[in-house]
């Protein structure tokens, strides 16, 4: 086993996946500076942009089984490595798309980085239980949420002074009052300051990959580790349906990370609406807010909240911020020229801070709906693990939805698609968690029953 190994190969095995974890983090927060960037490069509507989310987080879904047979065939360790290669292979499709400023290309990258990121999550989560004692699990997935986060601040800030150190001024309002002429040759510039980094980005991981190949990281034995999977073979999908609390926790999860795509991927669509310079960098403040949450939640649970309770506050805290962003003007600045005075930019409208807030609210949703969802589930556990991973298309179909949205009403208002899925998520934590309990006298679970399935 795998946690038995001297303490230096464990130690250098958690740096190799925190770095992943990192890695994680700033591939997915790019997407938030992207979007306004390739909003005004390929000149699209808002609606069209967001469809750059969807590319990526689809991948999730389509890819997670024919990832899974990658695994199952070539072990963890290998699987990382060809992620890596995978997502360097994504970084370097951004050449040609760059060059012709064709957006279906910049699509089929962020395809190519997103199945390269499904291989990577799924293969190196198992590493984080069995490198060392289960009872510390928690600590060590923690610790990597908080460095997938912190990566999420860093990603747009990074994008912003590598691609567009060139352009500090431009915004889609300035590019609006140029010539056809000038606004072409302006365009072509920017889309061609994505080459070096990208290729930078894509060295980077080719390099990594290699030396992961070579380093001490053990190989495991999944069939060893997971010695129950081939008894849960014969537990069918349908089953799942005997638990009404695992198909509320589907919902809430899939509601949840489409009100967390949104409130990390559209803060720069605002802030170029509004005609901010350098947009892109403004997802940092939507992660810099989800990264104090996550480290409250640390702090506070179980101590001090449930997470049932610290589920509905955020559900609260969600929808009282979302009410704020319908009601206040776009032109308000109350709060940075007086509550926030210390971030030193009184240009960023109130606005920009209440979206960002959303990423405080939305920290700790995805580590309470988990075990809530998988409660009790017995045989059923792995495959309701399944099932809450393809919940990720929220994060592809929520920001279409809302992009839809906008093209009918305005940006901002669009924002009130986020009102029903804290609602829901409210919901869950109060009494959706609790419908399994309450009905399994009326539909008890049989050995016979697991038989026929």
């Amino acid at each position: 086993m795998y946690h038995h190994s001297n303490k230096s190969t464990v130690l250098i095995s958690l740096l190799i996946i925190a770095t992943l974890f990192f890695i994680f983090g700033f591939i997915t927060w790019l997407n938030g500076a992207l979007i306004p960037f390739l909003q005004i490069v390929c000149e699209l509507t808002p609606t069209e942009s967001l469809v750059v989310a969807f590319s990526f987080y689809i991948a999730y879904v389509v890819m997670a089984l024919p990832m899974a047979k990658v695994i199952e065939r070539y072990g963890l360790k290998n699987s990382m490595c060809l992620g890596l290669v995978l997502i360097a292979a994504g970084a370097l499709l951004f050449v040609p798309a760059a060059l012709s400023r064709q957006f279906a290309i910049f699509l089929c990258a962020q395809f190519t980085l997103g199945a390269g990121l499904t291989i990577l999550q799924t293969a190196a989560n198992p590493y984080l239980v069995v490198m060392g004692d289960q009872k510390t699990a928690s600590v060590r997935i923690s610790i990597m949420g908080v460095l997938n986060k912190s990566a999420g601040v860093l990603a747009p800030i990074a994008f912003t002074s590598l691609v567009l150190s060139d352009f500090a001024d431009v915004s889609a309002k300035s590019i609006e009052l140029l010539s056809v002429t000038d606004k072409n040759n302006l365009m072509s510039d920017l889309s061609a300051s994505l080459i070096m980094p990208y290729c930078c980005m894509a060295l980077v991981l080719l390099v990594m990959a290699l030396l992961l190949k070579f380093s001490p990281l053990p190989d495991i034995d999944m069939h060893n580790e997971n010695a129950q999977d081939d008894a849960q073979q014969s537990v069918s999908l349908r089953g799942l349906l005997n638990f009404p609390h695992l198909i509320f926790g589907v919902i809430a999860l899939f509601l949840y990370v489409g009100t967390e795509v949104i409130a990390g991927d559209t803060i720069g669509l605002v802030g170029s609406t509004l005609g901010l310079a350098n947009a892109t960098s403004l997802t940092s403040f939507t992660m810099a807010f989800m990264v104090a949450g996550y480290l409250c939640g640390l702090v506070l649970i179980p101590r001090l909240l449930s997470q049932e309770s610290a589920l509905a506050g955020s559900a609260i805290i969600g929808m009282i911020v979302t009410i704020f962003i319908l009601c206040i003007p776009s032109d308000s600045f109350l709060l940075s020229h007086s509550v926030l005075e210390f971030v030193g930019n009184k240009n960023i409208p109130d606005i920009i801070y209440l979206i960002a807030f959303l990423g405080f609210a939305n920290a700790i949703v995805w580590p309470a709906i988990w075990p809530m969802a998988l409660k009790e589930l017995g045989p059923y556990t792995a495959k309701g693990s399944a099932v809450l991973i393809m919940a990720i298309a929220g994060g592809a179909i929520m920001p279409l939805v809302y992009g839809g949205l906008s093209s009918v009403s305005s940006i901002f208002t669009a924002y009130a698609i986020l009102l029903p899925c804290y609602l829901f998520i409210l919901f869950y934590a109060i009494k959706g968690h609790k419908v399994a309990q309450q009905s399994s006298a009326n539909n008890p679970l049989s050995t016979q029953e697991f038989a026929n399935d």
